[in-house]
């Protein structure tokens, strides 16, 4: 039986004519970017998200960079983020000139730690960006207090986690700007890329806006330098369908990880993988179901012999990059992210994977676990 990391193609066969006849009404309209759909969706993501406004862009890379501008980061500033995340969330950082900040991770949530932020705080310290990884928030309530004790501004990265919860509040309705992606791996994909940013404020929505579109209010008239950062039309009708649908499938998310969960207990691996948690005060979305176990690569190896598809969500922190190696960074200065990055495996998931493709799953892991014992 192959199965693999994700299954994109049945999640587009149920909603095949929704998407169909919306992609078709939009082809003849005429109307291709920042038209109806577009508007409509934002006012549906906003709604969705407990926020007052939401602003379509490009990607979540660039939700992340024009978040940033819009909080006036600029060269010298520094920001406080996570080692054990995509890239994408630094790049935002750097591509604004700001100096990147590292924070290790609490090993049982993968999240950045809230208690080790303090001790990185300097003059210069300007936001923090929590990342909500894999769909479990942060301790939110706990960066919110740190960052209002020290004048700091936040940006949360809800790349993974739309829909996610703490304490009954959605992810993205916390900081002064929350970004999104439309990535089509996300709890809410496109087909293609597209981002998103929240605010409370009125005067960051108007800044997100402008940026967008080259700086600009009216056309031709151009009071900062921005970029051309906009969401189109069939992205937007694509995710106008598909949002309605996504309470349902992050349902059908919480309800496989627990499945998966139950089986490695029954299973008797609890005492050899470390399985994803659920922290108090938080509703996981699981845009991932994530484990750790030593001999990971080799795990793959043979999982993929099996024809069973994982991945690593990653392999590498970010201190350890290539492309940040100026920054002096060495092994050792982050261990939790490190011990993660070497034990992390993804598995297959996805709302539509099937009980038998569980199973077959956490036995294959369970003879590869007891033949490495």
């Amino acid at each position: 039986m192959t199965i693999p990391l994700l299954d994109l193609k049945k999640q587009y066969q149920s909603i095949k004519q929704e998407i169909d006849a919306r992609i078709s009404k939009i082809l003849e309209s005429g109307r291709f970017i920042l038209g109806p759909e577009v508007s409509s969706l934002e006012a549906e993501v906003a709604d969705f998200c407990q926020a007052k406004y939401a602003i379509g862009v490009a990607s979540g890379t660039d939700a992340l960079e024009l978040a940033l501008r819009a909080l006036g980061v600029k060269a010298g500033d520094e920001v406080i983020t996570t080692p054990f995340t995509f890239i994408a969330t630094t790049e935002a950082i750097t591509q604004v000139g700001a100096k990147v900040v590292f924070v290790d991770i609490r090993l049982d949530t993968y999240n950045i730690d809230p208690e080790k932020i303090r001790e990185k705080i300097t003059p210069r310290s300007k936001v923090i960006i929590p990342v909500h990884l894999y769909g479990q928030p942060c301790d939110v309530e706990e960066i919110m207090e740190i960052a209002r004790e020290n004048n700091l501004l936040v940006i949360e990265d809800c790349a993974q986690a739309i829909g996610a919860e703490y304490k009954g509040k959605k992810v993205g309705s916390f900081g002064d700007i929350g970004c999104f992606s439309f990535f089509p791996s996300k709890n809410l994909g496109g087909y293609g890329d597209g981002g998103m940013c929240t605010t409370e404020k009125e005067e960051l929505a108007e800044k997100l806006r402008m940026l967008r579109v080259h700086g600009s209010k009216n056309k031709y008239q151009h009071i900062t330098e921005g970029r051309n950062s906009r969401l189109d039309e069939i992205q937007a009708g694509i995710l106008r369908i598909k949002l309605q649908h996504l309470n349902q499938w992050n349902q059908q998310r919480r309800e496989k990880a627990r499945l998966y969960t139950k089986m490695f207990k029954e299973s008797g691996l609890a005492d050899k993988v470390i399985l994803p948690v659920e922290t108090k005060d938080v509703k996981h979305v699981f845009n991932l179901y994530v484990i750790r176990v030593r001999h990971r690569d080799e795990l793959l190896g043979f999982l993929k012999s099996k024809e069973i598809f994982a991945a690593v969500h990653y392999p590498i922190p970010l201190h350890l990059q290539e492309v940040y190696k100026q920054a002096g960074h060495k092994i050792g200065d982050f261990p939790n992210a490190e011990l993660t990055a070497r034990e992390i495996i993804s598995l297959p998931f996805f709302p539509e994977i099937s009980e038998e493709q569980i199973s077959a799953v956490v036995e294959s892991i369970k003879e590869f676990l007891e033949s490495n014992n």
